[in-house]
Formats: C-alpha cells, sequence, structure tokens
C-alpha cells in the first residue's frame, strides 16, 4: 500500500545539496536509460528512443524551486516536448523543489512506448534515488491503446515501487487527438488509484492549448495544466507540496 500520511516540509539544505541531488538523479537516470534504449523493444526508431532518452536526461538536469523534495514522473508532458525551453513545461509551476524524470511516449504500461523499460514502473528506483517528500506521477495519454490488463498490471508495479512513499497519480487530458480513448483509461485508472489507496486528480475537464499535432501543449497550456494541477494536488492532499 502507497502511505498517504503527509510528511512536513523537508527543505533542502543549500545549493550544493541541490546541485548533489540533481546530479545523482541525472547519473542514474543516464545510465538506466541507456540500457533501456539499447534493449529497445522490436521496430522502434533507434534514433527516436535515443532522442527521447536524451531529452529525459537533459529535463531532470533542471531542478526549480525550493522545499519539499517533489518528483515528477511522467510522459512528453512532463518532459515539454515541443516547447522551446523543456524547463518550462508544466512541472514548473508546481511549489516545492521539483525534479522531472519523464520520457516521451512512456505510460503505465509496460509497451506504451516501444522504446524498451521505459514505463513509470521502470523507471521509479532512478527517479526516487535522490529522495522525496511528494511523488507526482502524471500520464495516460500513452495508454491509450493497450490493454486494461496492461495498464492495471503496470500501475501495480508502480505502486510497488513507489511504496512507503505519498504519492498523487494525475490522469490524462483530453488532447484532441486521443479525446475518444481518455474517458476510458481515466476511469480505469481511477479506479485502481481507489483501490490502492492512493490519491487521484483528474484533469480531462481542463481546456487546453495544444501544438498542431493535436497532443502535445502550448507554453499557455504548460502554464495552464501546471497550475491546476498545483491546485488540485493541494486540495486531495489537504496541504501544498511546499
Amino acid at each position: 500500500m502507497i502511505h498517504r500520511g503527509v510528511a512536513g516540509p523537508v527543505p533542502l539544505r543549500g545549493a550544493r545539496r541541490r546541485a548533489g541531488v540533481a546530479a545523482a538523479l541525472v547519473a542514474l537516470l543516464t545510465g538506466t536509460l541507456s540500457l533501456y534504449v539499447a534493449d529497445r523493444a522490436g521496430g522502434a526508431d533507434p534514433s527516436r528512443c535515443e532522442r527521447f532518452a536524451a531529452a529525459s536526461v537533459e529535463r531532470a538536469r533542471e531542478v526549480s524551486g525550493s522545499g519539499a523534495r517533489v518528483v515528477v514522473i511522467g510522459d512528453s508532458w512532463s518532459v515539454g516536448l515541443g516547447l522551446r525551453s523543456p524547463a518550462a513545461s508544466w512541472p514548473s509551476r508546481l511549489p516545492g523543489s521539483i525534479r522531472v524524470a519523464g520520457f516521451s511516449g512512456s505510460g503505465f504500461s509496460e509497451r506504451a512506448s516501444d522504446c524498451g523499460r521505459v514505463s513509470f514502473a521502470d523507471r521509479a528506483p532512478a527517479a526516487l534515488a535522490g529522495g522525496a517528500d511528494l511523488v507526482v506521477v502524471e500520464g495516460g495519454l500513452n495508454d491509450y491503446d493497450q490493454s486494461d490488463a496492461a495498464i492495471t498490471s503496470g500501475f501495480v508495479r508502480l505502486v510497488r515501487e513507489l511504496d512507503g512513499h505519498r504519492v498523487v497519480v494525475v490522469g490524462p487530458a483530453s488532447a484532441p487527438s486521443r479525446a475518444a480513448d481518455v474517458p476510458h483509461v481515466d476511469a480505469l485508472l481511477a479506479e485502481l488509484a481507489g483501490e490502492y489507496d492512493v490519491a487521484y486528480v483528474r484533469t480531462d475537464d481542463l481546456a487546453l492549448t495544444y501544438l498542431d499535432d493535436r497532443l502535445h501543449l502550448t507554453p499557455a497550456g504548460h502554464r495552464a495544466f501546471g497550475d491546476a494541477v498545483a491546485a488540485r494536488v493541494a486540495a486531495v492532499s489537504g496541504r501544498p507540496a511546499a
């Protein structure tokens, strides 16, 4: 079971500690993601997977804010795919010292991505290496074509990896290109969150602005999504992250 007791903020002790934690996370992600991409599933585009891995590492270098340690595990929205400045992706709107462990195309299910072992559960151990007072898991859009069994299996694995941490799962928004599949994925994730006693935040009601691909957010969309998630995480957890 996920521990849902609300721990008080644990501020980082100086820039040196923050830099050390960030460097450790980047080192772990670099090594781990290199293995993942090398072991990618058949049919994946090597250059695409390598770009995603490099973007993941670069985003992990950007630690924003101060206060309680918040780790965001997510997909391309967390990484900031399509943004001129990926560091401005939606997690930067959250309160606290924010570290992002994202990978474009990944999701709850093992095969949401064809770039290897990059599901949320696979990446959780490296993401938590520097410690966390709050873990925010954002995703579901890449699970749109996965079976209920695959999503459930990945969710259960994730819960086990995050055991003992304060966790909030943020469900998928209604990106136009996948809007038809969002209600089912959202309902399944909400049901699983209830079953495993994990706080869940719905975002399918948000009116957001998207890039031409109708899947990824504009800069304004990231700001709106991040602000809404920050408010809703505070509401379900009973207090802000920092």
